[in-house]
């Protein structure tokens, strides 16, 4: 990372408190009883189908989106980089990739090679972003949010329309920011089951958090090594669950064996285990 990049802080800290959050818009609860911290050179992951509140979720982390119910507590002067799943850019616009680093502030001209440098593509500061690669503008994307000096750095499908060994390359450049400048990371998965392997805590959603943990280590078997070798499953876990319920649009949850209830908590005697499957590293 650039030189003049804070150093690692000691983890732990926690830098953003949710508790039982809810967004509702038009009387439809987007998200509700969302509760979890993201700590100081911590990794958070949020998985979940479409439309089950991910989005939602991360804005309401940093302050973006105000909750209709429950509490957010973030870290004074929490300084956040935020990497967003779309960028509206005016592609028929000539625009190198230096100047996009200065859309949104100003910054001197090394820190912003610094910043390039540490994401691997200092050599296309005077492209134009519409010639880059999709992994290529995720990166110059990341440098842009990294330019912030963030305590927290939120990354919305920082992956998408990057190829596989793109994503694997990517995966392994957030988990070294991570190490290198103790920044909290809160990340958005783009496939509901693969996550990355340095994810400290995963999430998953579906209009709440359905279940939560440590990802179960790599796919190890054979059929996923010789689909996408070895060095890609020591990256890549898979963090398998199965839905029992589905949210109603009035905020209700109906279960699998047809009841209906105001929330879906273990203590309702209709929620069943999640399953987590994954095999332990080779």
């Amino acid at each position: 990372m650039p030189e003049n990049s804070k150093t690692a802080a000691q983890p732990g800290d926690i830098l953003v408190s949710v508790k039982n959050a809810g967004v509702q818009r038009d009387g439809r609860w987007l998200v509700r009883d969302v509760e979890f911290d993201i700590r100081r050179g911590e990794i958070v992951t949020l998985i979940g189908p479409n439309g089950s509140g991910k989005s939602t979720t991360a804005r309401v982390a940093i302050g973006v989106v105000k909750p209709d119910e429950g509490t957010v507590v973030r870290q004074p002067k929490l300084r956040v980089g935020y990497v967003p799943q779309k960028l509206s850019i005016d592609w028929t616009l000539p625009l190198s990739v230096q100047r996009m680093m200065t859309l949104t502030g100003r910054h001197d001209n090394s820190a912003i090679d610094a910043t390039l440098e540490a994401v691997g593509v200092a050599h296309l500061a005077q492209a134009q972003v519409q010639t880059l690669s999709g992994g290529e503008f995720q990166r110059a994307l990341l440098a842009r949010a990294m330019l912030r000096k963030p305590d927290l750095l939120v990354l919305d499908e920082p992956v998408q329309g990057v190829d596989f060994s793109g994503e694997v390359a990517l995966y392994e450049l957030i988990a070294r920011i991570r190490d290198e400048t103790g920044c909290g990371i809160l990340l958005i998965s783009h496939d509901l089951h693969v996550v990355m392997a340095a994810t400290d805590t995963v999430i998953c959603l579906n209009g709440h958090v359905c279940c939560r943990g440590t990802p179960q280590s790599v796919v190890a078997s054979e059929e996923y090594r010789k689909l996408f070798g070895g060095r890609a499953a020591q990256t890549l876990a898979v963090y398998r669950h199965d839905h029992d319920h589905t949210h109603l649009p009035d905020g209700r949850v109906i279960h699998a064996d047809g009841s209906v209830t105001e929330h879906c908590h273990p203590e309702d005697g209709h929620h069943h285990a999640h399953e987590h499957e994954g095999a332990p590293h080779a």
